[in-house]
């Protein structure tokens, strides 16, 4: 079915690149809103804003409960889930580490004894939430909720949300390599979502078709520093180590029908490692992957060898869930 009006754009926001294109007769109309709820979303949860919620929690580290709001909440209520599936491999917590890191100025590695004083501040044991009040509390000082593995996809889902109630039938989103879809292409066909090659700039991997999921990659080259003894060092974070995750695995993408769960997923499952990682997606319904190891072997989980197209050349095995 021919839709009668298409809008797209390219933008930044919320620290990256976005674009997107919607059809549909509201398609106009419908981008400003979700435009508009994008940069609420950011006011509100980024930590890098003084005037956001997130920092606002961040301020409060050490001196009590905080009221925070039913979106905060939710976000943060599926992040300390994950983090008890993964034992902490995927962590809210680790802002101080990213703060370390610093990774837009640095050019060396932070000193070992400066890492190991930052990471008892990372810890998600030590955030309480309360489903009653709505509060929070980080119990110590110094402690502070980075939302960097899960705020765009929780973004892209509301983008998403937002389209739905005016209407719209088909569009996607693409916020940092955080890609949403909303059901199918106007023609009718699936969405093709390309796959980046790791390690050759401009080439892809494959591509996998889908129908309104979303579809999430989180790899080593997304940002890093090469140091003076040319060694990288990439941006992924493991909290348990507070040095970049060394699991084996170089591209994580997750596909599922919820961007903040393939978001996270994709994080979670690039620290952990293979092994581990497809123990943490037999926990979650109708969520696939697709890993890359260090050898640029491809793997693909069971329920993506109908939808996923490996370029020539490529070579993609199959791999169980359990």
């Amino acid at each position: 079915m021919l839709q009668s009006a298409v809008a797209e754009a390219s933008s930044f926001g919320m620290n990256t690149d976005i674009s997107y294109r919607v059809f549909g007769e509201k398609a106009e109309q419908s981008v400003v809103c979700a435009g508009s709820e994008l940069s609420r979303l950011e006011k509100k949860l980024s930590r890098f804003l003084p005037g956001s919620e997130v920092s606002r929690i961040n301020l409060s580290a050490g001196s009590g409960h905080v009221k925070i709001s039913c979106e905060v909440y939710e976000i943060l209520s599926f992040a300390l889930q994950l983090s008890e599936i993964t034992q902490g491999l995927f962590d809210v917590t680790v802002g101080p580490l990213i703060d370390l890191w610093d990774y837009k100025h640095s050019s060396q590695a932070p000193e070992e004894t400066r890492i190991q004083r930052i990471l008892p501040l990372v810890n998600f044991h030590e955030l309480t939430l309360n489903s009653d009040e709505k509060t929070l509390s980080l119990r110590k000082p110094g402690q502070s909720v980075d939302l960097g593995g899960i705020g765009k996809g929780y973004a892209s889902d509301c983008f998403i949300k937002v389209l739905k109630e005016h209407g719209i039938s088909s569009a996607f989103i693409n916020i940092g390599g955080n890609v949403s879809t909303l059901g199918n292409r106007p023609d009718g066909s699936p969405w093709s979502i390309g796959i980046r090659h790791p390690r050759q700039e401009g080439c892809l991997l494959g591509a996998v078709k889908v129908t309104g999921k979303a579809v999430v990659t989180s790899g080593d080259y997304e940002r890093y520093f090469i140091d003076r003894e040319g060694k990288k060092w990439h941006h992924i974070l493991n909290p348990a180590t507070g040095y970049p995750a060394e699991s084996g695995l170089i591209s994580v993408t997750a596909v599922a029908d919820s961007a903040m769960t393939a978001d996270a997923l994709s994080t979670a499952i690039f620290v952990a490692g293979i092994k581990k990682g497809l123990e943490y997606l037999a926990q979650f319904s109708g969520v696939e992957a697709v890993l890359v190891d260090e050898r640029q072997q491809v793997f693909i989980t069971q329920g993506l060898k109908e939808c996923y197209q490996a370029v020539e050349g490529i070579n993609t095995a199959i791999i169980g869930k359990e």
